[in-house]
């Protein structure tokens, strides 16, 4: 199952947003990025994480999404989450508490960002990442699931670089960048 939004744009949503007034992007793209509660995310790590003598834990580790076999869904493919891990007996507890996605559609972008709480399990079905006792040393790229445990709902961002996008694609007249040449005197032949 993959991420899709659950509200859609409507056609009266989208002659709201297609009045000049509002110089809104164009584009049918979800407008909420939804994951129920319980719902299952693959994710791997993108350093190394390797705890020193005496040291327990670890702030603002990254995670992407990865394509984990038990996984109930799927994050866009442009995310990445911001957690902690801290050590406990022979586990590797991780915890995630921020998310920025970019859901792209053809030449179209939305931008996600927002909190999220969600906690590690590895492949044997328990809280956080197997470690050796003596040493915990977890490589780049480590898989695993991240279970919700509240329900995911981050809006849209306005989204700047669309907008600007939006006006070059314009194709009347009205565009930054438009191929069709205004009818002022070219200066170099006055």
């Amino acid at each position: 199952m993959s991420f899709r939004s659950s509200l859609r744009l409507t056609t009266t949503w989208f002659a709201a947003l297609a009045t000049p007034l509002l110089a809104l992007p164009l584009y049918a793209a979800e407008d909420t990025l939804s994951l129920p509660d319980n719902a299952t995310i693959g994710v791997e790590l993108v350093d190394a994480i390797a705890f020193s003598d005496g040291e327990s834990r670890k702030e603002s580790i990254l995670l992407r999404p990865s394509h984990y076999s038990d996984a109930s869904h799927v994050l866009p493919e442009y995310c990445v989450l911001i957690g902690d891990a801290q050590m406990s007996d022979d586990r590797l507890r991780i915890t995630a508490h921020d998310v920025t996605c970019i859901e792209t559609d053809n030449a179209d972008s939305a931008i996600f960002s927002g909190a999220i709480s969600a906690s590690a399990y590895d492949s044997d079905g328990q809280y956080g990442l197997t470690c050796d006792k003596d040493e915990c040393v977890t490589s780049s790229g480590r898989s695993f699931s991240l279970t919700l445990s509240e329900a995911l709902e981050v809006k849209a961002q306005d989204n700047p670089s669309a907008e600007i996008n939006e006006k070059r694609r314009q194709a009347n007249g009205d565009g930054v960048a438009n191929p069709i040449p205004s009818e002022h005197s070219d200066p170099e032949n006055q």
